[in-house]
């Protein structure tokens, strides 16, 4: 599990590094750019209930299960994570900064970490209906 969260961490990071090297910044005025991060956080929440039925020795239901449960867990993890996120940020006065790009990988950062977190809730919320 460790290894799932250090990847997907890594792998938002570089996402959004690539892409403001590349095209100035996550597009934020487009679809685009939200979609990117948003199957990005599928892909984790995917991964981790991929790896709890792996782990748990699941059949093909089981699979299904734990892949709905992190999914769910993980996008009310992420809806959560703004109201988080949201006032740290603010408190960071980003006005007077020349270059506020630096927080946005925290926040993809910490959004990703949400979004694990809540996968790996939504996954032991539902082992007690098992």
């Amino acid at each position: 599990m460790q290894q799932i969260a250090l990847i997907a961490i890594l792998g938002i990071v570089i996402v959004d590094i690539a892409f403001q090297k590349a095209t100035g910044a996550v597009p934020q005025s487009s679809v685009a750019g939200t979609i990117l991060l948003t199957l990005a956080f599928l892909a984790a929440a995917i991964a981790v209930g991929t790896h709890e039925a792996i782990v748990n020795a699941r059949g093909a239901g089981g699979y299904v299960v734990s892949i709905a449960l992190a999914v769910l867990g993980a996008f009310v993890a992420a809806s959560l994570s703004s109201i988080v996120l949201d006032p740290i940020l603010r408190l960071m006065s980003l006005e007077g900064s020349i270059d506020p790009r630096p927080w946005s990988f925290v926040a993809s950062a910490g959004m990703m970490l949400f979004v694990l977190i809540g996968a790996r809730f939504g996954l032991s919320k539902g082992k007690r209906w098992r």
